[in-house]
């Protein structure tokens, strides 16, 4: 184990000293439903993804040109648009810039049935400036292993609660969830629902979790100074329900596949240390399967 940690920290080490320091860097940050509103600065990778100017899914900035997001939220290739820098949904947002969506690649192997693959690529119509406020979040490489508790959050502008839409001014929330293991995830949400492309989160006593309109953004943990985008926000059964984690798109099954996509100033993929512990509980869970129903995060 001590051997496999020097290899991550040495990866992480030649990462920064590569110029990819960057990414995964919040400056302004000192440290959804059942959630508190963002300070300004705080996830400067959040982005808002809209569809004729209304906000529509989350997403994350990965480098100067590129979002990332969940292949759901895109039924056609025009009419959208990209918000980062932004507090609120409504109101001033000084901080904010916004950029057309030139391209949309969703990932060929996604399923909409399923939610297996549900990850998208968003290029830009032009580069973004990074500021204290707009900053690409690192990526999960290959091989991280997120354990059962690891500590994680989400953010967005969805639900917040089933049915209940953000209230004015729409600030951007932020919410604190432990990873939940597919295995347990699997018993809960029902065996076969969970793959190997998805990782899970959520308080198993409920009131924390992402909702419809969080669609697509990024679930992240710190390591050291720096943060790294674990999951996208993909789908649950309700929202903050007990015993019903959420599901998102696991990043680090994507490394391949975004780096044959984006050839030129590829995003920074960091290798993660887990510090949660593996743990197995047992539920009973039939009453929640079959008296659920399971909602995309849009």
């Amino acid at each position: 184990m001590a051997l496999r940690q020097w290899i991550h920290l040495l990866a992480l080490v030649s990462l920064l000293s590569a110029g990819k320091s960057v990414c995964g860097t919040a400056p302004l940050n000192g440290r959804i439903v059942g959630g508190e509103d963002a300070p300004p600065g705080y996830w400067p990778w959040q982005v808002s993804v809209q569809l004729r100017g209304n906000h529509f899914c989350g997403g994350s900035l990965i480098n100067k040109e590129w979002v990332m997001s969940a292949a759901h939220c895109f039924s056609g290739p025009s009419g959208w648009m990209v918000s980062l820098g932004l507090q609120s949904l409504q109101g001033e947002n000084p901080n904010k810039v916004s950029r057309n969506v030139a391209k949309i690649i969703l990932h060929p192997n996604y399923d909409s049935e399923t939610y297996d693959n549900d990850i998208a690529l968003l290029r830009l119509s032009s580069p973004v400036r990074f500021t204290d406020y707009i900053r690409p979040v690192c990526l999960a490489a290959s091989g991280s292993v997120f354990n059962n508790g690891t500590d994680s959050w989400v953010t967005g502008w969805g639900a917040v609660k089933e049915g209940v839409a953000l209230p004015f001014p729409q600030t951007l929330q932020e919410v604190e969830v432990p990873v939940v293991g597919n295995r347990q995830c699997n018993c809960l949400n029902g065996v076969g629902t969970v793959t190997d492309n998805m990782i899970c989160a959520g308080v198993l006593a409920g009131g924390k979790d992402s909702c419809q309109g969080d669609s697509g953004g990024p679930m992240v943990s710190k390591q050291g100074s720096v943060w790294v985008q674990s999951g996208i926000v993909s789908f649950g059964f309700g929202c903050a329900r007990p015993n019903l984690p959420g599901v998102y798109s696991r990043v680090s099954r994507y490394q391949s596949w975004i780096k044959s996509r984006i050839r030129s100033n590829r995003p920074g993929f960091v290798p993660f240390i887990s510090s949660g512990c593996a743990v197995m509980s047992i539920f009973l869970i039939s009453y929640f399967k079959f008296n659920s129903i399971i909602h995309r995060r849009t």
